[in-house]
C-alpha cells in the first residue's frame, strides 16, 4: 500500500468520524503544541509537509527571519481526535528543512536518541505522572482552587474536594481513556487545587506526544467548566509543586523483555538489573545538566527544596543520588522494581528534550559500565550540609542559573541537542534567568521600601 493510499484511507476515516480540520502540530522550546488547521479535504497535502512555518516567530525554533521555512511532517501513528471538539484531529509532527529532518526540532532530537537505543537492541519505555492544578480566576485578578472548600492544610487524597472537581476530572479521564491511555487512578495531591492522573506507560516517543497533548487537552476541558489548568511547577510558596516523574526502563527491542528486571544480577538489592544500575549512574553523572531541561523554569527550583509546604516536606529531590522506594532521591526505584523514576522532572518540561537527554545519559552509563555506588534508603532531608559533603553527594542545581551553567558545560548536552538547539536553549534560558534577577518583586518592596 502506498503512502497516497494510506493518506486517502486516513482522510476517509477522519471524515467519517466528523472531523473537519486537522492540526499539523510540532512544539516550541517549551514543549507547547503549535500548528495550523487544515481542512480534511487537504489532508494529503498536509501529510506531505505542505504546512510551512517561520521558526524565528517562535521560542526556541532556531532560525533567522531570512532562513527558508520549516515544514511540519505529521506522524499518522500519533493522530488523536480531540475529545473536547471532535471536529479537530491533532497530529504530532517532525520539522523538516529543505527535505531533510530539521536538526533543532525537539521531536527529532528525541528520535535520534531512540534510534541510538534501537541500534543497541533497546526500546525506551516511559511513563510520566501528570501533576497539575485546576484553578478559577477570581474577581480581584487572582486565582483560587475551583472548590471553595479546598482549603485543608493537608488536602492530599481528600475525596470531598476531588468530588468537587469531578466534572472536570471525569471528562478528562474519559477523554484519556477514549484515546487508549488506560488511566488506572487519579487523586487530589498535596497542594490545594492540585491533582494527578496515572496512566499506562508507552514507548518514549508516544509518551512525550501524550504529555504535550495532555496539557492542551486539560486546559481545553477545564475552560468548559469555568476553570483553567495550570502547569506552573509551584504556584504556592507554602505548598508542594507539580512533578512529572519519569518512570523509565529499557526493553529488548525484539522480545519486549524488560531489561531492568533483575535476573540474578541485583547488585544493590534495589530490584533492578545490572544494566539499570549503569543507566542510573549515567543519569546521575549528568544530573545537573539534565535538571536544566526537566526543571526548565525559574519557578521549578522553588519546588526542588527540602521544606516549604504546610504539610511538611516538599516530596521533591534535592540531591543527585538514588535509592529504593525513597522519594528524597533524584532517582527512586519503586517497590515493585523493574524501573527507575526520576523525580526531579516537573510538569513544565519539554518531554522530548528531557527524555532525549536522560536517555543519552543512561546509554552512556551502560556503554561505559559506570558504577552507581551505594543506594540511599534513608530520608536524605535529615542530613546537614556537612553530612552531605562527607558522603560525597552533590546537590541538584539550586536555581535555573546554576542549571543552565551546568548544561552549557556538559559536552553531552551539545551532542544530544545539536549546535543550533544547544545555542538556542542556552541563550533563551540565560535570558530568562537574567530577566528574573532584574525583576523587583513584591517581596522586596514589602521588605525594603520603608526598612531604613
Amino acid at each position: 500500500m502506498t503512502d497516497l493510499t494510506n493518506n486517502q484511507a486516513l482522510k476517509q476515516k477522519l471524515a467519517d468520524a466528523g472531523v473537519k480540520y486537522a492540526i499539523a502540530s510540532y512544539v516550541d522550546i517549551h514543549g507547547i503544541s503549535k500548528g495550523k488547521f487544515v481542512p480534511v479535504a487537504h489532508l494529503g497535502q498536509m501529510m506531505e509537509g505542505s504546512e510551512l512555518y517561520t521558526g524565528a516567530a517562535l521560542d526556541g525554533v532556531p532560525q533567522d527571519i531570512s532562513d527558508d521555512e520549516v515544514a511540519a511532517i505529521p506522524d499518522a501513528d500519533g493522530v488523536a481526535i480531540c475529545p473536547w471538539n471532535r471536529q479537530l484531529a491533532w497530529f504530532p509532527g517532525n520539522l523538516y528543512l529543505n527535505g531533510a529532518p530539521f536538526e533543532a526540532c525537539s521531536r527529532n532530537i528525541l528520535r535520534r536518541q531512540l534510534d541510538a537505543a534501537a541500534s543497541k537492541g533497546y526500546r525506551f519505555n516511559l511513563g510520566i505522572e501528570t501533576e497539575f492544578f485546576i484553578f478559577r480566576d477570581t474577581e480581584d485578578g487572582g486565582f483560587a482552587p475551583l472548590s471553595d472548600r479546598d482549603t485543608l492544610g493537608k488536602p492530599c487524597y481528600d475525596p470531598r474536594t476531588l468530588m468537587d472537581n469531578l466534572p472536570v476530572l471525569d471528562e478528562l479521564v474519559d477523554a484519556m481513556n477514549e484515546l487508549g491511555w488506560d488511566v488506572y487512578s487519579f487523586d487530589h495531591e498535596d497542594a490545594n487545587g492540585q491533582f494527578e492522573t496515572d496512566f499506562k506507560y508507552a514507548d518514549g516517543l508516544t509518551m512525550a506526544d501524550r504529555l504535550v497533548f495532555f496539557r492542551m487537552m486539560a486546559n481545553e476541558i477545564a475552560r468548559k467548566h469555568g476553570a483553567f489548568a495550570s502547569f506552573m511547577p509551584k504556584p504556592f510558596g507554602d505548598r508542594t509543586g507539580s512533578g512529572a516523574h519519569y518512570n523509565m526502563s529499557l526493553a529488548d527491542i525484539k522480545t519486549g523483555k524488560n531489561l531492568f528486571e533483575p535476573d540474578g544480577d541485583d547488585l544493590h538489592d534495589c530490584g533492578i538489573s545490572k544494566i539499570a544500575y549503569h543507566f542510573t549512574a549515567g543519569v546521575l553523572k549528568h544530573g545537573a545538566a539534565i535538571s536544566a531541561v526537566i526543571a526548565p523554569t525559574v519557578n521549578s527550583y522553588k519546588r526542588l527544596v527540602r521544606q516549604g509546604s504546610m504539610s511538611g516536606s516538599t516530596w521533591a529531590p534535592v540531591f543527585m543520588c538514588y535509592g529504593s522506594n525513597n522519594r528524597t532521591n533524584m532517582i527512586r526505584i519503586p517497590g515493585m522494581g523493574g524501573r527507575i523514576e526520576c523525580r526531579a522532572a516537573d510538569i513544565a518540561c519539554n518531554p522530548y528534550l528531557g527524555s532525549a537527554l536522560i536517555l543519552a545519559a543512561g546509554l552512556e552509563g551502560i556503554r561505559e559500565g559506570l558504577d552507581v555506588g551505594a543506594p540511599h534508603h534513608e530520608n536524605m532531608y535529615n542530613y546537614s550540609d556537612a553530612e552531605i559533603a562527607e558522603r560525597g553527594i552533590e546537590y541538584l542545581p539550586r536555581n535555573l542559573g546554576e542549571a543552565v551553567e551546568a548544561f552549557e558545560a556538559d559536552p553531552l548536552a551539545k551532542e544530544v541537542f545539536g549546535e543550533a538547539m544547544f545555542k538556542s536553549f542556552v541563550e533563551y534560558k540565560k535570558g530568562e534567568w537574567e530577566s528574573y534577577q532584574n525583576h523587583v518583586s513584591e517581596w522586596e518592596v514589602e521588605r525594603y521600601l520603608k526598612m531604613f
